[in-house]
């Protein structure tokens, strides 16, 4: 069985999904093969599927949103970068219509999020299973404009689908497909954090230690406000920021921040589905930096303040130093959210693959 994943490349966020999602499945049915069609970089995704074996397929399926940082989006240049993705899809497909057809195995496509794989799919007569917490929809219509057009073709697509695995932390996703929801969908720690506190020499417990994590694209933080927190140690992506600032640790880079988050009381990120999910389920708490012009980030806000302990923190806050840092997290309104929901997702493209299978066999 070939599972062909076409993976935006937005942020690592969806790399990362895809990667707990089918680690997973590779525990259940270890002889499938996982082909991953994305614009994701290799070192990343070697780093998210450690042992278990993949196949990478170079594609940019999708733009999403273009980002001059972490915290901030950029309209014109999104719509730009749209027009050159519609000269380059056409002799893409080809070339992805024409390696599938030639390996000859039972196919499953798996979509996150990017609408193109709906042509990809009924190009090849194969089952279409999205799996996210939105869909580009959801996101272009705020936007206005020529978004609009844009956010139509996105749902007429994804409404071709076959089934939808609806993640935690969701946007509307109105698609009219049978749908299979989720819990928090987290990668597994590989590391004991015994043995990441010694490598590391952390010396605060993990009430003082604190992740400063703001995904791939990362945000340029000025290392003065670090100095109003001595009595905290942070843990840190930037090796220019980890040598500026002398209670900080650079995170090495054969780990994910996953690995780490075990040690930490706190972590001060962006509104991020995967750190989210991540954060959650080891019991880390947020320390969240709003973010505007992004129809994501206000979801996910109002889902840590029912499901997450947390703090809330304007970009001024993050860029004077006022992390608050010695104030009691924030109870969530409601309760924790379900984990094991890359096990479930796993299971349930298990149960899609075996039937469209069967199907092909009749």
């Amino acid at each position: 069985m070939l599972i062909h994943a076409c993976v935006s490349g937005h942020g690592y966020g969806h790399g990362s999904r895809v990667a707990s999602v089918l680690t997973a499945l590779h525990v259940l049915e270890p002889s499938w093969r996982l082909v991953l069609s994305t614009s994701l970089p290799r070192s990343f995704l070697e780093l998210a599927f450690g042992p278990v074996p993949f196949e990478l397929r170079p594609c940019r399926w999708d733009v999403g949103v273009i980002q001059a940082d972490a915290l901030g989006a950029d309209g014109p240049a999104t719509l730009n970068a749209h027009e050159q993705l519609e000269r380059d899809l056409p002799a893409q497909l080809e070339r992805e219509v024409a390696w599938i057809r030639s390996q000859g195995d039972p196919l499953l496509l798996l979509g996150d999020v990017p609408p193109a794989a709906a042509e990809l799919a009924q190009r090849l007569a194969a089952p279409l299973v999205w799996m996210g917490n939105f869909g580009w929809d959801a996101i272009y219509r705020p936007m206005g404009g020529a978004f609009g057009a844009l956010a139509d073709r996105a749902q007429a697509a994804y409404r071709l689908g076959d089934a939808l695995i609806q993640c935690p932390l969701a946007m509307p996703m109105p698609w009219d497909l049978p749908v299979t929801a989720v819990g928090l969908t987290a990668g597994r720690p590989r590391h004991r954090p015994e043995a990441l506190r010694e490598r590391l020499q952390l010396s605060e417990p993990r009430e003082g230690t604190v992740m400063v994590a703001f995904g791939g694209l990362g945000l340029a933080l000025d290392p003065a406000p670090f100095a109003r927190w001595p009595e905290h140690q942070f843990l840190v992506s930037d090796p220019a920021l980890a040598a500026a600032v002398g209670n900080a640790v650079l995170i090495p880079a054969d780990l994910r921040p996953l690995e780490l988050l075990p040690l930490c009381g706190r972590v001060i990120t962006k509104p991020g589905y995967s750190t989210f999910c991540e954060a959650l389920s080891l019991g880390t708490g947020i320390h969240l930096v709003q973010r505007h012009g992004f129809a994501e980030a206000p979801v996910l806000e109002a889902a840590l303040r029912r499901h997450g302990w947390h703090r809330l923190l304007s970009r001024e806050q993050l860029e004077r130093g006022d992390w608050q840092l010695d104030q009691p997290l924030l109870p969530p309104s409601t309760g924790p959210l379900p984990s094991g929901g890359e096990v479930a997702a796993a299971q349930r493209l298990r149960e899609l693959a075996i039937e469209r299978s069967l199907l092909q066999a009749r």
